[in-house]
């Protein structure tokens, strides 16, 4: 990676970025200098085979997907139970996504890919329509905002080596694109309504259409439930309107505002003797945990000329995160003191986002010797304000109650970033087989610490700069109309984010030095169809540079100071496969699939606190990444339904760096059980407008957990759903 200071030249560039309006298939791209308009006669189309999983094609809007690896989860013929947003279900087909799988109610989808943290999503970029969801990409990219899964059209993910275009993420694209209405009626509704197990009541409700030049799209979502565990209640809201002016068919002008908010009771971890026990016990009634979370969203599309067009999103991410909690180990029992006849206080604290992000983005298609090629880019400009208040004295109720009962907050702390990039790639058709599509991203900008700490600190970094250049090249050769092998490149940094500048007591100091991580993803891979068998297998490698974590050292007076600071690399190699063959029946369509990926992450050049002594940790496995995971299933659709069988398993991982096997009485560490789980879906349509849908989740009942977190919602065992029965009555009209 190279410093902005190397690259300077570079920015007094004027980027003339031009798009092309060609629709390109999924495998092959079609190259055209000229595009004709034809009026064509109704036809009808049938077939054998039914997609829910599907590539990008090699060019779309302004963006270029050739060469680099993806996939896209349509929700038309999906059986999966997304009332409750089952994440392993969602994404079954799409190999290597590990979930984190403790939010049984549905309020949140936590997974990753490639060995990166599945926390709140926060590796990807994660988006709503193009417009970015992640709460402070430089404070806190976490992801809390929570659209229902009945208004999602299609999920597009796209790995990192596209993150040039989109951001500089490890993870790569998440993008979440949601339904429009019916454009062929000027009123059409929709809506799901759930009963599951553990009190699960859902009601989804939708209307859209077009009226003259504008479509539109309104929903509202209800859901309630009291969870698998004891004292883990839910309640969530989403609504969301979307309103498309089209003057005419060159401009499209949309305006998009979504909300959700949802209020859980944390059942607290458990240490191993309690899973053991009773996996569906509560350590804790009193804590609660509250996102609210607004996203408007402006979007213009201009087609300028038949060979160029443009977009200009500019969006919002604006709310808070909230939580009231008796935060201590799983073995800390929360109980009435006999002296004071009340419980002890609880910590609240309060996120406040207000983040801004305004993207323009420009594509152009020219003729270059005998082909097309493509040039796309643009420019992103970001304003974050991160207002985070920690460690006030809440309340001793067992409500969700934020009032402090002593004035001030053991921290109460603003952090403020400005950042542009300025992007660009371009696909040369070298032959009319033959892409090759190399891209830049320069960053710059800088986030401002300012506020105050209960306790003294006078090393806490006030300025931190992010200046880089990063570099990529993507490759795609097609080898038939249907099939291609890619290959790609990309650099990516992660920023050093709020909680990694805070001490959290007097006795920790934050290196003046502090890095941001930064590395890259490689990979290579062969997709495509062949009669009755679709596949897409990969290699990839992901390098993590300047990890962030704590180290021991004394000072001059023989103190011992614990030091944030950067602890080392890692390196994760892998490979991805999915396979899919569709069986030749007459009257039904049955497919039979696996979707699995192989991945080995571990720390190089490595050291990390242990009490008052640092141990190296080269060699060990990175915590939370499965050396195996795998999702098997059978479809089958038939003339008045469907039904589904999910097989999936996920191999073991550890909770720390150390690797550390045996867990301690808290639980906050070991290692984290392989398990195996059955899904049984399936989907009845009674009429054109009626259909049922009956989702039976963990089948067997198995007793698991997915992770033993070491940050929120608190270290030790949070144990995932049960089995379960949810049942979903849809109607469109």
């Amino acid at each position: 990676m190279m410093e902005l200071s190397d690259c300077k030249p570079l920015l007094k560039f004027v980027l003339c970025l031009l798009t092309v309006c060609s629709i390109c298939p999924a495998y092959a791209q079609v190259q055209t200098d000229t595009i004709k308009t034809t009026e064509l006669q109704e036809i009808t189309i049938r077939g054998t085979k039914v997609l829910n999983i599907e590539r990008l094609p090699a060019v779309e809007g302004t963006r270029i997907w050739a060469g680099k690896k993806n996939e896209v989860i349509s929700f038309r013929s999906l059986d999966a139970n997304i009332a409750e947003k089952n994440a392993r279900q969602i994404f079954a087909k799409v190999p290597g996504v590990f979930v984190y799988d403790m939010d049984g109610t549905g309020n949140q989808i936590n997974i990753s890919a490639r060995g990166l943290d599945p926390h709140r999503g926060w590796e990807f970029n994660i988006r709503r329509n193009d417009a970015i969801t992640n709460s402070d990409m430089y404070g806190y990219p976490a992801s809390h905002f929570s659209m229902p899964m009945e208004a999602i059209e299609r999920i597009q993910l796209v790995r990192g080596t596209g993150s040039l275009q989109y951001g500089a993420q490890f993870g790569g694209m998440l993008n979440y694109v949601s339904k429009m209405g019916d454009t062929t009626r000027r009123f059409g509704f929709e809506s799901f309504n759930s009963v599951g197990s553990f009190g699960l009541l859902s009601t989804y409700n939708a209307v859209g259409g077009r009226i003259g030049k504008v479509d539109y799209y309104v929903y509202g979502n209800k859901r309630v439930a009291q969870g698998y565990r004891n004292s883990s209640e839910s309640v969530a809201d989403a609504e969301a309107a979307r309103i498309r002016y089209r003057p005419n068919n060159d401009l499209s002008i949309a305006l998009e505002v979504s909300h959700s908010k949802y209020i859980h009771q944390l059942a607290g971890a458990l240490n191993d003797e309690q899973f053991k026990q009773d996996p569906r016990q509560a350590t804790r009634t009193r804590n609660y945990y509250s996102p609210d979370i607004w996203v408007p969203s402006l979007e213009v599309e201009w087609a300028i000329s038949q060979h160029t067009s443009l977009k200009w999103l500019t969006s919002a991410v604006l709310g808070t995160r909230e939580s009231v909690m008796f935060d201590r180990p799983a073995d800390v029992v929360d109980v009435i003191d006999p002296v004071t006849l009340e419980y002890a206080p609880r910590q609240v604290d309060i996120d406040g986002y207000k983040s801004y992000t305004s993207e323009l983005r420009i594509r152009h298609n020219y003729k270059l010797f005998n082909g097309i090629s493509v040039l796309a880019g643009g420019i992103q400009v970001m304003r974050n304000d991160l207002h985070r208040r920690q460690q006030g004295v809440g309340s001793t109720g067992s409500d969700y109650n934020l009032e402090l009962v002593q004035p001030g907050w053991g921290r109460d702390l603003n952090f403020k970033t400005n950042n542009i990039a300025l992007f660009l790639e371009n696909k040369f058709a070298v032959s009319h087989a033959l892409s090759v599509s190399p891209g830049i991203r320069i960053e710059r900008g800088k986030s401002d610490l300012t506020g105050e700490l209960k306790y003294p600190s006078t090393e806490i970094p006030t300025t931190i700069s992010h200046e880089f250049v990063l570099l990529g090249v993507n490759a795609q050769y097609t080898l038939s109309p249907y099939q291609n092998i890619y290959a790609g490149w990309a650099q990516s940094y992660r920023p050093v984010i709020l909680k990694d500048i805070v001490p959290a007591s007097t006795f920790e100091i934050v290196d003046d030095d502090l890095r941001d991580a930064d590395g890259y993803n490689l990979e290579i891979g062969y997709r495509g169809m062949s009669g009755k068998l679709r596949w897409d297998i990969s290699a990839f490698q992901v390098r993590y540079n300047n990890r962030l974590g704590m180290l021991v050292e004394n000072d001059n007076e023989g103190n011992t100071l614990y030091r944030r600071t950067n602890i080392g690399n890692s390196e994760t190699r892998g490979l991805e496969a999915f396979i899919e063959y569709f069986l030749p029946f007459e009257n039904l369509n049955v497919s039979v699939f696996s979707s699995t990926a192989w991945q080995d992450a571990r720390y190089r050049d490595a050291s990390i606190r242990v009490g008052d002594r640092n141990e190296d940790i080269s060699g060990n496995k990175v915590e939370s990444v499965p050396e195996l995971i795998s999702r098997n299933g059978v479809n089958v659709r038939f003339s008045f339904g469907s039904l589904s069988l999910l097989y999936s398993y996920t191999g073991e991982t550890y909770a720390d760096a150390l690797n550390t096997e045996t867990p301690p009485p808290s639980g906050a560490v070991g290692l984290v059980p392989s398990y195996a789980l059955l899904d049984l879906n399936t989907t009845w349509r009674l009429s054109p407008a009626l259909q049922l849908r009956v989702n039976v989740n963990n089948l067997t009942d198995k007793q698991y957990f997915t992770k033993r977190p070491q940050f929120y919602p608190g270290p030790g065992i949070w144990p995932s759903d049960g089995r379960s029965i949810t049942v979903t009555f849809g109607i469109s009209l």
